[in-house]
């Protein structure tokens, strides 16, 4: 196994990210400040000289990837297994219609639980263990140096797999802001947080329902 370097980058706001409105895999494109977040924080994330670099399936990740590749030179490799959360009933309603129609429900996946789901759509458990296929895949690989370009939930719930976390603490690990990234580095053959919501805007401190990863 090679690959010892792994950034997640979070796509660009939406105009569904604005409207609190639950994407899943609705395929929503980047609006024009998502556009201009990905521009600005390429050539930060190309620095971190990925080798390779592979994204969801979704326009709005491949739209971000695109400008980081377009400063590299590498081009975007797509793979659906790096898509968000599927949110089964939940998707395209907003966060509020959610509380006010699944309390319980919304309440365990977003505090409790690694294996809760929507009605009908996938848990972060079952996220992670897709998106880990990529890592695997990669680590069979001649790269050392990996960026995936996903969605926020995906890349809280991989971050606490590779990490070992126990699930009943991923929700813990704060949502990732549109346009930041995680670095994760292999030593001794386990995984080891370097940066974590890493962004040019520097720490940003979540506000309440902001805290919830890939909502």
């Amino acid at each position: 196994m090679t690959l010892k370097h792994l950034i997640l980058l979070r796509h660009g706001q939406t105009d569904w990210n604005v409207a609190l409105r639950l994407q899943g895999h609705t395929d929503i494109p980047l609006n024009a400040v998502g556009r201009r977040q990905a521009l600005a924080a390429a050539p930060s994330v190309a620095a971190l000289e990925p080798q390779v670099v592979v994204a969801s399936d979704l326009s709005r990740a491949q739209e971000t990837a695109a400008a980081v590749t377009a400063l590299s030179g590498h081009t975007v490799r797509t793979d659906p297994r790096l898509r968000e959360t599927s949110m089964g009933e939940w998707e395209g309603l907003q966060r509020e219609q959610v509380i006010e129609g699944w309390p319980e429900i919304w309440a365990e996946w977003r505090t409790t639980s690694a294996h809760a789901s929507p009605p009908g759509g996938e848990s972060r458990w079952q996220v992670a263990l897709r998106a880990n296929e990529v890592v695997q895949d990669l680590e069979k690989g001649e790269h050392t140096r990996a960026l995936l370009v996903a969605h926020g939930g995906l890349i809280v719930g991989l971050t606490g797999l590779l990490l070992d976390l126990p699930d009943s603490v991923w929700s813990h690990l704060v949502g990732v802001n549109n346009c930041h990234w995680v670095v994760l580095h292999k030593f001794d053959g386990a995984w080891r947080l370097h940066s974590y919501n890493a962004g040019l805007e520097g720490v940003v401190i979540p506000d309440a329902e902001d805290e919830v990863p890939g909502a």
